[in-house]
C-alpha cells in the first residue's frame, strides 16, 4: 500500500489546522507555508476534507481553514479516508463479489489481515497526537 501525495498533504495540512484549533482560521498561504506544500495542489486536497465535515471556510481579510471537530475526535483514518477511499490492498477485501475466485484464494486472507493492521493503527491515532508530536519538534528546533 502506498498512500497519494493529495493523502499526505491532508495530514500534514490537519495537523497545521490543529495547532491553531483555538485561535483564528488559518489562511491556505499559512499552511503552504509552515508545511511546505503546493498552495495549488493543497486547494485541491482542502476540498473532500470540508465536504466530508472536517474542516469549515471563513471568507474574508481574517478568514481562512478551522477545523469543525477537535482534534482528538479525528483519527488519521478518517482523514485519509476522506481523501483515498478505501485503504484495502485489494479489491476483494473490501467486497468479497469482486472475485470468483474468493472462497478458494489463499491470498485474501492475509490481505485482510493486513488491512487490520493498517486500519488498527490509524484508527488508533489522533489528529491531537500528531499535533502534540509536532509541537514537541518545534520546541526542540
Amino acid at each position: 500500500m502506498r498512500l497519494s501525495t493529495k493523502a499526505r498533504y491532508a495530514v500534514r495540512a490537519m495537523v497545521e489546522l490543529a495547532l491553531s484549533y483555538d485561535g483564528e482560521p488559518v489562511k491556505l498561504k499559512t499552511i503552504a507555508e509552515k508545511q511546505d506544500l503546493s498552495i495549488k495542489y493543497l486547494e485541491q486536497v482542502m476540498n473532500p476534507l470540508r465536504v466530508s465535515g472536517f474542516v469549515s471556510t471563513q471568507k474574508g481579510s481574517r478568514g481562512g481553514y478551522r477545523l469543525v471537530k477537535s482534534p482528538d475526535q479525528i483519527t488519521l483514518y478518517d482523514l485519509i479516508y476522506a481523501v483515498e477511499g478505501s485503504l484495502a490492498p485489494v479489491d476483494c477485501v473490501d467486497n468479497r463479489e469482486t472475485c470468483d475466485r474468493v472462497d478458494s484464494c489463499v491470498t485474501r486472507d492475509v490481505w485482510v489481515r493486513v488491512h487490520q493492521v493498517i486500519l488498527r493503527e490509524l484508527q488508533s491515532t489522533t489528529l491531537a497526537e500528531l499535533a502534540e508530536e509536532q509541537r514537541k519538534l518545534l520546541a526542540e528546533s
